[in-house]
């Protein structure tokens, strides 16, 4: 018998994933909740971690990587005195200290971890190494030595202090690890820490406002599920937008260069309508648009 291949579903769905869950589970819910055809997500949050979960279904999924490369946010807790082998609450602890820092100590030290930082990813993460994920080397045992990578931290602000914790708000971009922060700040200050709570705020244009509860996505629910989808060009708000002619449409669409209307600088990467309709995203070469992602919406 052949495979069902699911529906043709367009947009995005933001989920407020619980804690306890893995991304891809989530992911494969939605998916079986809508009886989509193609699904995928646009950011890995960690089991542990709760907030939003920006899903793309059908040809949303042509727009995952503008989403991966924006902002994201996150609010979290640090818990000091102990370094665990997850740098979170879920690990083993692996080192103690006595010290705790206070708020004033705690600020100082944020701007270290600002801007541009180099950052190694934790033992326990989706890192890829010699083809193998880090956190499956470590599950079998192996001493994994990952490698620093540049990370850009917009902002790291501290909320709020208890003599054992301290609540944290970061806006990093691209493959930021919240647990490296609070390990590497932990060490900075000579008291340890690891991370006890996480949650995403935003990421992108999508907030934690945005979603739908875990807890309401089944097939039973599917017309709720419908009704809380986002276009796709939700996810294109950072792109200047182009409206292409009825011919530039047509050429377009068979992922010709087409003719637009609108500014953009000669070169930049834009997004193209035609009459509300998404078409593609491309490069804008004066007058026209060379796509490289077309939109096939039916």
């Amino acid at each position: 018998m052949a495979r069902k291949k699911g529906r043709e579903i367009h947009g995005w769905l933001i989920v407020d994933k619980p804690a306890g869950i893995g991304s891809t589970d989530v992911v494969g819910k939605v998916r079986w909740a809508l009886d989509a055809k193609k699904a995928g997500h646009a950011g890995t949050l960690d089991p542990d971690a709760t907030g939003v979960l920006a899903i793309a279904l059908g040809e949303a999924t042509k727009t995952v990587p503008l989403l991966t490369e924006a902002l994201k946010a996150y609010d979290f807790r640090v818990n000091w005195g102990a370094e665990t082998s997850t740098d979170d609450a879920s690990g083993q602890v692996t080192k103690s200290a006595d010290s705790r820092p206070d708020a004033d100590s705690i600020r100082a030290a944020l701007p270290g971890f600002t801007g541009e930082i180099m950052q190694v990813p934790p033992n326990v993460s989706a890192v890829k190494v010699d083809g193998e994920r880090a956190y499956d080397l470590a599950r079998e045992g192996e001493v994994v030595e990952l490698a620093a990578r540049p990370l850009w931290v917009e902002s790291l602000e501290l909320l709020g202090t208890t003599a054992d914790t301290a609540d944290l708000r970061m806006v990093c971009g691209k493959g930021g690890y919240v647990r490296a922060i609070a390990r590497d700040l932990g060490r900075e200050l000579g008291c340890l820490g690891h991370v006890a709570h996480l949650r995403r705020i935003w990421s992108g244009p999508f907030e934690a406002s945005d979603g739908i509860a875990f807890d309401r996505i089944d097939r039973a629910n599917q017309a709720e599920i419908e009704a809380a989808l986002l276009p796709l060009q939700s996810a294109l708000i950072d792109l200047p937008q182009m409206q292409a002619t009825e011919m530039g449409a047509v050429r377009i669409l068979n992922g010709n260069p087409g003719q637009v209307l609108g500014h953009a600088e000669f070169g930049e990467e834009v997004w193209v309508s035609r009459e509300g309709r998404p078409l593609c995203i491309g490069r804008y070469m004066g007058g026209e648009v060379q796509p490289s992602r077309v939109f096939n919406l039916g």
